[in-house]
Parts: structure tokens; sequence; C-alpha cells
């Protein structure tokens, strides 16, 4: 039998003229993640993408859970190929979903009868397949409220696909949509879930680390590399800049008052993070700050924080509380590294007193003592650039 996937949009399909732009990257996209385990060919019809495997022995299990995680993707179906003969629709349908039916109580049978040529409406194609059903297996019984398993008969133009219940696809917009944003990302729980949101909705990441040997260890590094590739399962490939952050950081506690440490630090990795994100051609910088979480997170630390970009910041997990973002973090496979006890350099240097209610130009006021534009270059030149997959 001849097994292909059959891929729905979703919201896709309220693109208007320019859809087929979006439905292209989406190609684009679910072919590069496929790349590693064969060669396929996609067909677009009626909201519907066709992908069959060029190689019969590719592994269609390990296909299927590869596309769930591609962005831009509602629902997807693994359905066996029928001629347009009604014979063959039979035949092929307990062929394919045979199995699975003697393992249910309860079932009941869909028809999408695109191809109106085709001599059986759908009533008639679902009374059919039901009886047909009904005939071989004598334990089922039809439940069209609440089924163990629908029977999925679809006309097309060319063939017939059957197929059980579709599986749920991540949803969003295809990667690359959006433009492109620079996620800050640590090894805390809130931006890995931070990057994931940005590229659910259809934002290219590349991403920016702050790391501050020798306060914080290989490990740590590590740790935030680990938590970039089970993003980059859904994103794509995320390019990477490792930033030497301890000179920096030394010389605020050297120079500047304990109270504004925690919001200094937060401005400098903003302006170095915003460098780096031009460089990359990004719109928007992302974090995963949370509104009143933490010190640094009150609206007027944010406020503070924001001033030092020109560049939008993006914060998905503003209104969330922990256990929304654990949630998430758990559902994208991010939650037990991030809990790993590795220090990243936001806690190192921790002030005892940190000010909840900054001001602006007191702010201002005390990075004078620092020699911005030089730390600022120096960070610049020295990162590490890597690119995870």
């Amino acid at each position: 039998m001849k097994e292909i996937i059959l891929v729905k949009n979703g919201e896709l399909v309220l693109k208007g003229l320019n859809r087929n732009t979006f439905e292209d990257i989406l190609i684009k996209n679910m072919r590069k993640a496929l790349k590693e385990i064969g060669e396929f060919s996609f067909t677009k019809s009626q909201s519907t993408i066709m992908i069959e495997p060029v190689d019969e022995n590719v592994d269609m299990d390990e296909c299927t859970e590869i596309l769930s995680k591609v962005f831009g993707i509602a629902a997807l179906s693994r359905a066996v190929v029928a001629e347009k003969d009604f014979e063959d629709i039979k035949k092929k349908t307990l062929e394919y979903l045979g199995e699975r039916l003697g393992e249910v109580e309860t079932f009941k049978v869909n028809a999408k009868r695109s191809d109106k040529k085709f001599p059986m409406k759908s009533p008639e194609i679902c009374r059919e397949i039901g009886g047909l059903i009904l005939s071989k297996f004598n334990s089922l019984k039809v439940d069209v409220h609440n089924p163990e398993l629908t029977v999925t008969v679809e006309i097309r133009d060319r063939y017939a696909f059957i197929h059980g219940d579709s599986i749920k696809g991540a949803g969003g917009m295809p990667v690359s949509t959006s433009g492109r944003g620079a996620v800050l990302i640590s090894g805390g729980i809130d931006s890995p879930v931070a990057a994931y949101m940005m590229a659910k909705r259809g934002i290219e990441l590349v991403s920016v680390h702050f790391a501050s040997p020798p306060f914080t260890t290989e490990l740590a590094e590590q740790k935030v590399m680990d938590l970039l590739h089970r993003v980059a399962k859904y994103s794509g490939p995320i390019t990477t800049y490792v930033v030497h952050f301890t000179e920096i950081q030394e010389e605020i506690r050297k120079r500047c008052p304990e109270q504004y440490f925690t919001i200094i630090m937060r401005r400098y990795m903003m302006k170095i993070a915003e460098v780096l994100a031009k460089k990359q051609r990004c719109s928007a910088l992302i974090t995963g700050e949370s509104v009143g979480q933490v010190a640094s997170q009150t609206m007027y630390a944010l406020g503070c924080t924001d001033a030092a970009t020109t560049l939008p910041v993006f914060r998905p997990c503003i209104g969330m509380d922990k256990e929304e973002i654990i949630r998430i973090s758990r559902k994208i496979d991010t939650f037990e590294t991030s809990i790993l006890p590795y220090e990243d350099c936001c806690t190192v240097f921790t002030p005892k007193h940190p000010k909840t209610r900054p001001n602006l130009e007191e702010i201002i006021e005390a990075e004078k003592s620092l020699d911005s534009e030089a730390l600022i270059e120096r960070a610049v030149k020295n990162v590490r650039k890597t690119v995870v997959h």
C-alpha cells in the first residue's frame, strides 16, 4: 500500500492573495525538517498539502513525529492512497485500518467529496463504508458523537485517501513568515518558552547568551545549548552568539550603586543584543520576562530596560504566572533541563536589595561612570558564533 501524509494548514487559509507564499514557506520548512530521513514530494491542493515519500523504506513514524513539531501545521494524517473506484476504496479501508478497527469499540465514518464528479455523494459513502466495517467487525458500534476512531474517506481530484484520526499539529505560522528576532536566552525556564512562542508566530530565531566565566561554567553554557536544541526542533536552526559578560559585570559592580546593578546589567545586555541582532537583520528582541516575577521585572524596571534599545522588545510570557510557563516548558521538553543546578550570569551578581522602582534618569546618571562604548565594543568583538540544530 502507498502511504502518504496529509497536512492541514490551519490559519494559513485566512491569508487571501498571499496564501501561496505562506504555503510555499511551510513546504520549504517541512522539506528542511525531513531532509535527514529521506526525500519527499509535496503537492498543494484545497487547503491540504500531500507529502509523498520518494523512497518506500522511509520511516513514516519518524516522519510524523518530526512534522508534528513544524509550525504552520494545524493537523496531519497518515493516509493510504486508493484509486477513485469504490471497490478499491473499500478494499484499502479494511487493509489499512483493519488492525486499528479491531482495537476499538466505537467508530464513525466521515466522507469528504471534493471531486463532485464522483458518482457517490458523501452520505452514501459513509453509509456503505460503515456497513462494510460493521459486517467485518461484529463487536463494533457506531458512535457519531464520541467515537474512539473516525474513519475518513477523502475523494480528491486524482485519488481517494483513507485515514484514521488526525494528529494535532504545532499550529501557529511557518517560521520566517514574520521576520527575524533575537532572543536573550538564559538557562532558566522562561526564555526557552519565550523563544518557542515567538517561533510559533512565524519569527525566525537568533539567540544571544551571556556567559560569565569563571563564575559560570562550561556546564552552564552546555545547558543553554541543550535548551536551544530542544527549541530548534520546532523553530529550525538557531544562529547563536555567546557573549563573555564578566568584564562588564565587574565594572558595574566596581563603579555603580549596588541597588542598580541588575537594571544596568540588563540594559547592557539589551545594548549588546541589539548590535548582534542588527548584524543578523533582526527586527525585534525577545525576552522571557514576566511582570512582577523578580525585582528586575517590575513595570518600572522593564521601562528602564527597554529604554536601552531602539528595537521593539517582545515578551510573550509577560502576563503569565510561573505555572503557565512551566506547563509550556514541559510540553516542549525544556523543563527538566532548565532546572539543572548550573548558575547563569543573571544570578551570579544579584544585589542584596535591588531597586524595584528605578528611575531612568538615576540609572543613566549611574552609567556615566562606565566606558560604555568601549565595553560594548570589546564584548561584541569577542563573541563566539555557532548554529544550534
